[in-house]
């Protein structure tokens, strides 16, 4: 989490001469290379997880009718599947998620010749999200697991029955929740006999790497802004309001 910083922080900020300015620049891009180094190892650590064979047919409601998981892949290998928070009977959907998914349309231009499908998910009917799709300007590709046990069995979504009765797995630990449906992210690879395995989740601050504006904002002296995860974020269209 980030401290919140102040107009009054920002106006007492240490100037310096350039060189003053250009030793210090350059005794951080020290610390920011080791930093990149350390990503890359961890991301190597991930591709080396171990993975799980998805044993159970499940079935989607999309544009064209019902679809399988397998289906989903297309033509491609790996499947990423975001899971968006939008429960039965909502009218608009989780304003995080939808912080995320704004950075989406522009990553499968690059992503999608990677060898990556990508859709987003939700417990929700079809029909009950498609106006807020609309609404949003989205293209990718997002469906229905109503009617499925997916988002549950992928630790996304929860029934009440199981939360009153205490405490559920969540970002691999046990822990009380509140609300039936959380964010999380899911990482499926299909071979070419046509078995699929869980290769990768992740769930609450772990998506942060997915928002492409977080990066823009980290630069900036101001930052983030905010006391908590996404205290600040809007749906893009209420900016202003």
């Amino acid at each position: 989490m980030q401290t919140l910083v102040t107009e009054d922080i920002l106006a007492d900020h240490k100037v310096v001469s350039q060189q003053e300015w250009i030793s210090a620049s350059q005794d951080f891009l020290a610390k920011e290379k080791e930093f990149t180094k350390l990503r890359d190892e961890l991301n190597a650590q991930r591709r080396a997880l171990p993975w799980v064979k998805v044993d159970k047919n499940y079935t989607f409601e999309g544009p064209d009718g019902k679809v399988t998981l397998s289906e989903l892949f297309g033509d491609k290998s790996q499947l990423i599947v975001y899971h968006f928070m939008y429960g039965p009977g909502w009218e608009e959907g989780c304003p995080g998620c939808s912080y995320v998914s704004d950075s989406v349309d522009a990553a499968l231009l690059h992503m999608v010749p990677k060898d990556v499908a990508y859709v987003a998910i939700s417990t929700a009917p079809y029909e009950e999200f498609q106006g807020f799709k609309k609404r949003m300007g989205w293209n990718f590709r997002w469906i229905s697991s109503a009617g499925s046990d997916f988002n549950y069995d992928m630790n996304a979504s929860f029934r009440r029955e199981d939360l009153d009765a205490g405490p559920v797995m969540y970002n691999f630990k046990v822990q009380p929740l509140k609300s039936e449906e959380q964010p999380g992210l899911t990482v499926f690879y299909k071979d070419a006999e046509g078995s699929i395995y869980r290769t990768y989740s992740s769930y609450e601050r772990g998506l942060d790497m997915l928002i492409s504006t977080y990066n823009w904002l980290d630069l900036t002296p101001k930052g983030r802004e905010e006391n908590s995860a996404m205290s600040w974020v809007k749906f893009h269209d209420q900016y202003g309001a």
